[in-house]
């Protein structure tokens, strides 16, 4: 080991204090994540290798990865396709070949009759008999003693230029430095704690993932179930649940203004509405009753399924704001989600005689002028708009309310930055965050530990479920036909095409074929075109058309995946779907079953289909529930695509895994409340070790 001071914790001991880490292998590591010690201790093996015993050669089968021993019989160099080397290696119970397409003339003659052999492969199956393809070797003297490996051998996850051999000096050296000291790795969790959940000590559990036993499990260790693989992930879990409790704790030391109103504004938009909330509307709209009275900053997020009605939910919120006289603010991820609300807002809000402001990036000039000062003198009550509102030019009178659509699209930075709108000593706004992506409980309750989680859990009365169909694209003439007599029927369609490798450019030219496709095959239709590439006037103009009937069929990308609402709209074509993930393809087919017809999906796919894409075709055929479908979409692909790739920033984790752990979420949250009731100081430490740099998160 390097003469370097190592007295100081493994967390800040540099990993360049290990013989073999100079300053080119310290920047491969750096760039995984890998900077000191204690990060080569948590840099777990994916998979292990059994060395740890001689396999006779009779005993041997295609598929094994064996350690075996014997003498050479014969060595060749054979001329076939490709030119090879070939070896026979007997033990007396069996044999073997060892075949060497890349070899030297000096390694041939190292490989003579009668030299003592042990290697270490994947036995294959070969032409005349059982094969070693470049199989790890060294010479024995014969019955040589020597030792076999006496634990498990760890292949761990790398980066280019670092090998194996590498790796497992480098480990070595690290678990020699938690031998000498083991106080270098503070055991955080008390006691009691691992008592409590069956924990094993930190120090004994790293040591076992990176030298297992020769009778552990592989299979309990590759699947991740081993108590020594819990015990960390535990403490990782535990590290993020706590940063979540503490950014909702400095949430809650902040004031907020308190929004009691009067009632007036909400009973006549109620009396306006030609239909009567559900009861889950109705309870989700007393939780924001309360949180808004409270001088305390609402911090909730509100789940409903696709048409469940979160729109209105979210004006009562805005209009006790406003009843309070404080201005609300509504952020949408995408220009179309946001004209959605607009339009939503207008309609109920200009008969109470309230005006509604409006701003994206594409306010220019002197419009731009006028409504920042409208908004800055308290003369605009309500602004709807998309990132634009986080602006450093826009200020408010009296911001009392946030409401964010889609948070997922978000980074908690950016709700954060909303935040600081709120005026100057007046405290800090409420937040109303509102999703139609279902989030699994599991993932909610770490993903969202800051906030209060309401859900819309019924659909308005009449919603018709919308029947779905899965079918390959030969038969587009069937598909196309079932267009026509749709339309024919006065009822209206969307064809949406998905992505086109992962080109904006070539997604709307392949919009646009098929539009020009569909034109000429169905005539008598009026067709239109939506997609990411048209200026915004255009594609409101468009889908405005689309709304009043004077478009029969509308062809479109993704952008239409989330607000638009056209009742009369029965039928949806999705092509390719198997492009889309399940939370995608269920928003899209919200878009057709909201009026009172029944209504349909046909999922028009590409052959051939892998298993996991047919399994996703299958679950949208089977069921219309966002939360079974939320749940499926979790287990098929994992939590950074459900969160979406701005969150995952935040959730990215070293060792635990939210689908294969989530059985640990329970007892996390108890240990949780356990550590900042008994053991605060253990708290900060703790949040150090496992989110370190990401401690800016911890104080958003």
């Amino acid at each position: 080991m390097k003469q370097e001071s190592t007295r100081e914790g493994l967390d800040t001991t540099p990993v360049t204090v290990l013989k073999g880490v100079g300053p080119r292998n310290a920047e491969r590591l750096a760039g995984i994540g890998v900077q000191t010690v204690q990060d080569v201790l948590f840099h777990l093996p994916l998979r292990y290798q059994d060395r740890t015993r001689i396999t006779p050669m009779g005993a041997l089968r295609a598929g094994d990865q064996a350690v075996v021993e014997g003498v050479v019989e014969t060595a060749e160099i054979r001329i076939g396709r490709r030119r090879s080397l070939l070896v026979w290696l007997a033990d007396g119970s069996g044999g073997i070949v060892l075949r060497f397409f890349h070899f030297s003339a000096a390694q041939k003659a190292n490989l003579s009759r009668g030299v003592w052999l042990r290697c270490f492969g994947e036995i294959r199956s070969g032409p005349s008999s059982l094969e070693l393809v470049h199989p790890e070797y060294k010479p024995v003297a014969e019955g040589d003693p020597s030792e076999v490996e006496e634990s498990l051998t760890p292949i761990y996850p790398s980066t280019e230029g670092m090998h194996q051999l590498a790796w497992r000096n480098m480990t070595e050296q690290a678990l020699s430095l938690l031998q000498e000291r083991p106080e270098a790795l503070p055991e955080w969790l008390p006691d009691d704690l691992l008592r409590r959940f069956r924990l094993p000590e930190l120090g004994n559990a790293v040591r076992y993932l990176h030298r297992p036993p020769p009778d552990a499990s592989q299979q309990v260790l590759l699947e991740g179930r081993h108590p020594a693989q819990r015990r960390l992930a535990f403490e990782e879990l535990l590290a993020h649940q706590l940063s979540l409790r503490a950014l909702r704790l400095q949430q809650q030391r902040a004031t907020a203004p308190v929004l009691a109103g009067s009632g007036r504004l909400r009973r006549q938009l109620l009396q306006q509405l030609s239909f009567p909330l559900t009861g889950a509307q109705q309870r989700v709209v007393g939780e924001i009753e309360c949180d808004l009275a409270r001088d305390r900053p609402m911090m909730r997020l509100v789940q409903g399924d696709v048409g469940s009605g979160k729109t209105v939910v979210s004006a009562m919120a805005v209009l006790q704001a406003l009843e309070s006289e404080h201005q609300a603010a509504l952020m949408a991820p995408t220009e179309l989600l946001a004209e959605q609300h607009l339009q939503s807002f207008r309609a109920w809000f200009e008969p109470l005689g309230l005006e509604v402001g409006w701003l994206t990036s594409r306010h220019k000039g002197r419009a731009r002028q006028q409504l920042l000062a409208a908004l800055a003198e308290g003369r605009m009550p309500l602004v709807v708009g998309t990132h634009a509102l986080f602006q450093e030019d826009v200020a408010f009178h009296n911001l009392g309310l946030v409401i964010i659509d889609e948070q997922h699209r978000f980074g908690v930075h950016q709700r954060m930055a909303l935040r600081e709108k709120g005026a100057e000593g007046r405290g800090v706004p409420h937040q109303l965050i509102m999703t139609a992506t279902p989030i699994p409980r599991t993932l909610a309750m770490t993903a969202y530990a800051d906030l209060d989680v309401s859900v819309i859990d019924e659909l308005p009365p009449g919603r018709i479920p919308v029947s779905t169909v899965v079918i390959p694209d030969l038969r587009r003439d069937e598909v196309m036909e079932r267009v026509r007599v749709a339309c024919s029927q006065e009822r209206q369609a969307y064809w949406v095409c998905t992505l086109i490798e992962e080109s904006e450019v070539l997604q709307c030219q392949a919009a646009e074929d098929t539009a020009t496709m569909l034109a000429e095959a169905l005539p008598d239709l009026q067709v239109g075109l939506v997609h990411g590439r048209l200026k915004a006037v255009e594609k409101e103009q468009m889908m405005q058309r689309f709304k009043q009937g004077e478009l029969q069929l509308l062809v479109a990308t993704t952008v239409i995946e989330v607000g638009v609402d056209v009742p009369n709209a029965s039928l949806m074509i999705i092509e390719n779907p198997e492009r889309l993930g399940l939370a995608q393809l269920h928003q899209l087919r919200g878009r057709v079953g909201r009026g009172g017809t029944e209504s349909h999906c046909v999922l028009m796919y590409h052959q051939p289909l892998s298993g996991n894409a047919r399994e996703r075709l299958a679950v949208m055929r089977e069921t219309s529930d966002g939360f079974i479908i939320a749940q499926k979409d979790l287990e098929l692909r994992g939590p950074g695509e459900v969160l979406g790739t701005r969150q995952t920033g935040e959730m990215q984790f070293r060792i635990a895994d939210l689908m294969r752990d989530q059985s640990l979420l329970p007892e996390v949250q108890q240990a949780a409340d356990m550590l900042l009731q008994r053991y605060p100081e253990r708290v900060q430490p703790l949040m150090r070790r496992w989110i370190g740099a990401k401690e800016r998160y911890i104080n958003a």
